[in-house]
């Protein structure tokens, strides 16, 4: 038996438009919602379109929070699944295109933890996470070293410093690869099961973590602008000194 489905709403991929909705009927409610999420509506092709310069994750989530609301109140929803798949990462002249894949979030993942019980089993998720290719690991290092690029593009003193900053703390996120593929290596050799009357994972508390105090550019800056403890905040100066020294003009530099 053939099923015929007229979906309320459906998104889909338009050869030149993009990312498109098309709706049954012009419910008042369908319009709202879609234009609450940045659809536009084209009279000339009766559908919702995004504007050209909507970035993939925006998109995404606009069709995923769009069919939510949708759902919520009993409407049905049809979506194209190519609308998940990125574009191609840029790349220099003659160098190939790398075809980016929409990979698992570590939502998921970790919500995947919940249902292992062998050693084995964890070591195959943390190798998804480590995978050269598509393992978020390396997607972090590459989206690092290429915020800290356009931070050189800048071509000013504190956009080379941010850059060099960013490139550091590639560095680390490095680091800790090397770390988390000896740990997935332990894991992958270790013959342990959790036993049978073990209790859920979501029961077992988690242990508190050493956490930095974090720093931010207000306290820095503020920091910067406070007196010495090893001298007072003004120095005591002569009549005749202080007319003859200027103040010093204030620092254009950026404090981070």
């Amino acid at each position: 038996m053939k099923l015929q489905l007229d979906p309320d709403v459906a998104f889909g991929v338009h050869p030149e438009f993009g990312v498109v909705a098309a709706v049954s009927d012009d419910h008042p409610f369908l319009d709202e919602v879609l234009r609450k999420h940045h659809f536009r509506h084209s009279s000339a092709l009766d559908l919702y379109i995004l504007s050209d310069d909507t970035p993939h994750n925006t998109t995404v989530r606009a069709v995923a929070r769009a069919s939510r609301e949708f759902q919520d109140v009993g409407l049905s929803v049809a979506a194209d699944p190519r609308i998940m798949l990125p574009p191609p990462i840029p790349t220099p002249d003659g160098a190939p295109a790398r075809q980016a894949l929409p990979g698992q979030s570590l939502t998921a993942l970790t919500g995947e933890l919940h249902e292992l019980r062998r050693s084995a089993d964890v070591a195959d998720v943390l190798e998804q996470i480590l995978d050269e290719h598509h393992g978020v690991v390396g997607d972090l290092e590459e989206f690092i070293d290429t915020a800290a690029a356009w931070c050189d593009r800048l071509d000013t003193p504190n956009g080379r410093e941010l850059g060099q900053h960013l490139r550091t703390i590639a560095h680390h996120l490095a680091f800790l690869g090397d770390q988390l593929v000896t740990a997935q290596l332990d894991l992958a050799v270790m013959p342990d099961l959790t036993p049978e009357d073990a209790p859920p994972l979501a029961d077992v508390p988690l242990l508190p973590r050493y956490e930095l105090p974090s720093v931010t550019h207000t306290a820095r800056a503020r920091a910067a602008l406070a007196p010495s403890p090893s001298r007072p905040a003004t120095l005591p100066n002569s009549p005749d000194k202080a007319a003859r020294s200027p103040a010093p003009p204030s620092s254009p530099r950026r404090t981070r």
